[in-house]
């Protein structure tokens, strides 16, 4: 290799796009399409951050089926990723910028939601393929607001790092913000354990002292949820599912206080018979169905449902600091190494689309060099 192909080499980064092809949404499926482009300089006030690892979502699923909005084919996809701070953009303050140099940071996915409790103050931007923001974590180098990262938990590797920003500030608004019962002694339902909201939300109850319980449709999911510390689950293949989850409930407390739900369909339905007066639904996606039953007898004992959708800046560094402190682990299903494996990149889509996955499905971009020091 000669030494000015080195260089212009050294100066460019890769990226992962959406390939637009013509077919209707929900038939079509866009391919990858790996990129080379120069490597980002930061600006004022901006980190460069050269990313180790990446991590898919089920949106990132529904991009490639034309099943979401503001769809881009010319931005990197993916909204989870972590990586080190390899340069810092001039003006940026010493408190938010340069004493980062060097360090791992965790990114945050979205963009417009600053600290409203309420939800956010202006447009809701998730990273990744949107054509709202051109910041996407599939490539080797990507340019952020210094004010955009929180310094990664030091027990945590590139790849759990990588699989916390999406699901941990979802799981954190919807079980922590939204629910509010995520105290000790609480009874807490999680349903579809196994993805990677569900798994967070499942971790931080038990770290705050919940009684969390799962459904999955999975003898080994349930199995491994109880592992994580789960207090008991129910496969929800079971026509009388609520009956068994009912069974299960201590004698001093036999009701729930919240469920933390992802899947909609029935679940109104199940939950009334389960919930306490007043207690709470918090739903963060229907992966069932779009539409969601609302019953008279919800009505009667005052249960009420409460949307969830992502997280504030300010519930991002919530739940990180709180990741740090109890040091928990984002469980990691499956890693694929390298930006331009594509077999191994498809294949985590594929268990994504067949429901395969325990836990997040990563690509490693470069070699984790602290994980491996530990080996």
């Amino acid at each position: 290799m000669t030494r000015s192909l080195a260089a212009s080499l050294f100066n460019m980064s890769r990226s992962i796009t959406l390939k637009k092809i013509d077919g209707k949404p929900g038939k079509v499926y866009y391919p990858l399409q790996l990129n080379h482009n120069p490597k980002p300089v930061p600006g004022p006030g901006e980190l460069l951050i050269r990313l180790q690892a990446a991590a898919l979502n089920h949106r990132d699923h529904f991009q490639r089926q034309h099943l979401y909005p503001g769809i881009s084919f010319t931005n990197p996809i993916l909204a989870d990723g972590s990586g080190i701070v390899e340069a810092v953009g001039p003006s940026t303050h010493s408190g938010s910028g340069s004493s980062l140099l060097g360090k791992r940071v965790i990114l945050t996915p979205t963009r417009g939601w600053a600290s409203a409790p309420e939800g956010p103050e202006g447009k809701l931007t998730t990273l990744g393929g949107a054509v709202g923001d051109k910041c996407g974590m599939a490539q080797d180098y990507v340019v952020v607001p210094s004010r955009e990262v929180e310094l990664a938990p030091p027990h945590l590797s590139a790849a759990e790092a990588a699989a916390l920003p999406v699901v941990g500030v979802t799981a954190w608004r919807a079980l922590v913000t939204k629910s509010g019962n995520a105290l000790p002694g609480r009874n807490i339902l999680i349903t579809g354990i196994g993805g990677g909201v569900a798994l967070a939300a499942l971790q931080f109850a038990v770290a705050l002292g919940c009684n969390a319980y799962v459904t999955s449709g999975s003898p080994a999911k349930l199995a491994r949820a109880q592992s994580l510390g789960a207090a008991g689950g129910v496969s929800y293949r079971e026509a009388d599912w609520d009956k068994q989850l009912l069974a299960l409930l201590p004698k001093s407390r036999p009701y729930l206080d919240a469920v933390i739900d992802g899947a909609g369909g029935d679940i109104m339905a199940r939950a009334v018979r389960l919930l306490k007066p007043g207690g709470i639904v918090s739903s963060y996606g229907m992966t069932v169905s779009p539409k969601m039953d609302w019953l008279m007898t919800a009505v009667l004992k005052n249960v009420e449902l409460r949307g969830s959708t992502m997280g504030s800046r300010q519930e991002f560094g919530e739940m990180v600091a709180f990741v740090r402190e109890h040091e928990i682990r984002p469980v990691v299903s499956r890693v694929a190494k390298g930006l331009d494996n594509f077999e191994e990149i498809e294949e985590l889509f594929a268990e994504i689309r067949d429901g395969k996955q325990f836990g997040k499905l990563v690509i490693e971009i470069t070699p984790d060099e602290k994980a491996s020091a530990k080996l």
